[in-house]
């Protein structure tokens, strides 16, 4: 599903415009953004949570020379999948 079509969807489904829709959805990803860069964690219960994760540096190779390259440590985004979504995904 593209942005376009959960925009159309959220419209649909709260009877709004899709400029409003896009608004409350640009929102939405702003105010989790917005978190996890301060480090929170985003819990909607039921649905999961987003937080960061903290990735150590390492080692790698590469694939097409196979020199040992150095990949740094950086910060990435996480979900988890809250018992309710992993439920009604079963079905």
């Amino acid at each position: 599903m593209t942005k376009d079509e959960m925009i159309a969807l959220i419209a649909d489904k709260a009877t709004i415009s899709k400029k409003q829709a896009s608004q409350a959805l640009d929102a939405f990803m702003d105010g989790v953004t917005s978190q996890l860069k301060q480090g929170r964690k985003v819990s909607f219960s039921g649905f999961g949570t987003f937080s960061v994760s903290q990735r150590k540096a390492r080692t790698g190779r590469n694939p097409q020379t196979g020199a040992t390259i150095s990949i740094p440590a950086t910060k990435v985004p996480v979900f988890k999948a809250g018992k309710h979504l992993k439920e009604e995904i079963k079905k």
